[in-house]
């Protein structure tokens, strides 16, 4: 999925957030997650404008960026689907789950389906370990997985 945002659109919009969350003690993440609702992802060249207006190199805020899984550098589809890739989700029949769920999709991780209808991501533990395997649609949890579970879930992503 490909979006196209004009150089003056990023940098009126990036300079704003960071205009806002300059006087915050560590702006950093602060300005990124703004960033990153204003456009539903960090552009690339939002991490030069970021850099500069904090005296950072770009590969500082880039190594930040890329360090938390919740920043997208691409935006993702009308839906994410976050399947959980812990242990416990994983011994409850988690591995089976992601499987199928990639297949029905026709997604990898960390991809989104062509449709641009849904993107899913692995994710290291929802807090759900007694309701395994467990996932996440659009912020709504959903514990105890199963393939009714999840056939519901992939139902609603095509909508």
């Amino acid at each position: 999925m490909n979006v196209q945002i004009s150089a003056q659109e990023i940098s009126e919009k990036v300079g704003a957030v960071v205009d806002e969350c300059v006087g915050l003690e560590g702006p950093l993440l602060p300005i990124l997650l703004g960033v990153q609702q204003e456009f539903g992802f960090v552009p690339q060249a939002a991490l030069r404008i970021i850099a500069e207006k904090l005296n950072l190199s770009r590969a500082e805020v880039h190594g930040v960026m890329t360090f938390y899984h919740d920043f997208r550098e691409q935006p993702a589809g009308r839906h994410v689907l976050k399947i959980c890739r812990a242990e416990a989700c994983q011994a409850m029949g988690g591995d089976h789950m992601a499987e199928r769920a990639q297949e029905a999709l026709g997604v990898g991780w960390n991809e989104t389906a062509e449709d641009g209808s849904v993107t899913l991501e692995p994710v290291y533990c929802l807090g759900l370990c007694a309701c395994a395997p467990s996932a996440m649609l659009d912020g709504r949890v959903v514990g105890r997985l199963d393939d009714d579970r999840l056939e519901k879930i992939i139902d609603e992503v095509r909508r």
